[in-house]
């Protein structure tokens, strides 16, 4: 892989001012961009163009403390395309990150059904570009959060045999029921579809494929908790299966869980995406901030 760090690609993409005294994300921006209307600034926020400490921020209102350091990208974000299903992230020759929205196919399970795919390649089509989405990885269509889609054959080839290394750190967060105990933990076991297409757990080899889970507890209340969750391993379904079996299912699940549902949707996000770049070899790191709505449950 290519030696350059992730300064020197936040240097390429990025221009850095370091925060000398608290003020609100908007107000330094005025300052630090002088000439640049706040409709602009807004613009820019809400185009996933500012970055607080690596972490991708789009709140106007949001507290910088002295220390901090902001970074506001160089290139406009794309304007082309427009969709409730979808943001554009990062783009490239090679590659597209977008953040997906609950309700939506990763890719069609059958013949010209409406999925991300289906959108990414009419936007190819309408910019010209001759180039396709590849489906590297999927996420369930209930849950919402950032995806890679390679543009090219060979990108898409690079992924997926090196995914592992590729790819080396993939976060989601969940709400789901029950007021965990313990901090933290892990979940191993081996999962297997049955013949209904359900996933199920054992703790020996069941003929399945061994799945490992990391968990860390955010928050809690009485009867719900904020769990950031690490995958070592990327099985179907496995994030839900983990959780229902120690107890406390995804909120809104409405195949693994118990029925509770406060959202109306399945309450799992995948909010880090870090890999090196499949042709580039550049680290890149990408992280959309928690959904308000999951947040919101525990400051009621």
């Amino acid at each position: 892989m290519k030696n350059l760090t992730t300064a020197q690609y936040v240097a390429n993409k990025y221009n850095e001012y370091v925060v000398r005294e608290e003020m609100t994300l908007m107000d330094f921006l005025n300052v630090q961009m002088h000439g640049i209307s706040r409709n602009r600034l807004k613009d820019i926020l809400k185009g996933h163009g500012v970055n607080v400490d690596r972490k991708l921020v789009t709140q106007y209102d949001y507290q910088l403390r002295p220390g901090m350091v902001v970074s506001v990208s160089k290139h406009r974000r794309s304007t082309e395309l427009s969709s409730k299903w979808i943001k554009i992230i990062y783009e490239d020759k090679d590659i597209i990150i977008i953040e997906k929205n609950e309700g939506i196919l990763s890719m069609a399970a059958t013949a010209k059904q409406f999925c991300v795919k289906t959108i990414l390649d009419e936007y190819f089509q309408k910019r010209h570009f001759k180039c396709h989405a590849h489906v590297v990885h999927r996420l369930d269509r209930d849950t919402s959060g950032l995806m890679i889609y390679a543009k090219s054959i060979e990108a898409a080839q690079i992924l997926e045999r090196d995914w592992k290394n590729r790819v080396f750190d993939r976060r989601y967060i969940a709400v789901v029921s029950g007021k965990m105990e313990r901090e933290g933990g892990t979940i191993e076991n081996w999962l297997k579809d049955n013949k209904a297409c359900v996933t199920y757990s054992s703790p020996t080899d069941n003929g399945g494929k061994l799945a490992v889970t990391h968990y860390r507890v955010d928050m809690t209340a009485d009867d719900i908790s904020l769990v950031e969750l690490r995958l070592e391993t990327g099985r179907k379904n496995q994030i839900r299966v983990h959780m229902a079996d120690i107890g406390h299912p995804v909120l809104g699940d409405t195949k693994y869980g118990n029925g509770r549902d406060p959202l109306h949707r399945l309450c799992l996000h995948a909010y880090r995406l870090f890999l090196y770049h499949p042709m580039t070899g550049v680290r890149m790191e990408f992280e959309t901030p928690y959904p308000t709505s999951f947040v919101n449950l525990f400051n009621n």
